[in-house]
């Protein structure tokens, strides 16, 4: 039996590392072991930024893929909290028969809490990730305009 609440909240705590995938479909996930690659690319160009400074042109490329990373699992993690019980259980707990009143499926107060914190958290790192990846680019839009015009 696979539980909305338990995949909603490995969604939104452990899903750049790619648990609920691994909980859902297991270990033959694709998208289970891709998501923990993006965030290494991510967390490598924050390391890269502390090393090198913003001004590191491969940093600000590879930060997104970590905020970008985390506010896609926040948004599974909604996307799953949001599933009525009938089509959580005939996606996950097809092979019950009874999935239809299985308690799985059902929402509850643990379910809306990691609603509401994936919405919130998911929500700034997203702006934070926009806000950051524009201002590196135009940053370096103008710098490189001023190249020119010399």
């Amino acid at each position: 039996m696979k539980n909305k609440t338990v995949a909603a909240w490995l969604a939104f705590l452990g899903g750049p590392f790619g648990l609920h995938c691994f909980y859902l479909r297991g270990l033959s996930s694709p998208l289970g072991w891709l998501l923990p690659i993006l965030t290494a690319l991510g967390l490598y160009g924050i390391g890269r930024a502390r090393m090198y400074g913003l001004d590191d042109p491969w940093s600000w490329v590879l930060i997104p893929f970590l905020g970008f990373t985390i506010s896609g699992c926040a948004l599974t993690a909604i996307v799953y909290g949001l599933m009525t019980p009938e089509k959580w259980n005939a996606r996950y707990n097809a092979g019950i028969a009874s999935a239809a009143e299985s308690t799985a499926g059902r929402t509850n107060w643990l379910t809306i809490g990691a609603l509401v914190l994936a919405l919130s958290f998911g929500t700034i790192v997203l702006m934070a990730s926009l806000a950051f990846s524009f201002q590196r680019y135009f940053e370096h839009e103008v710098e490189e305009g001023r190249k020119i015009s010399q």
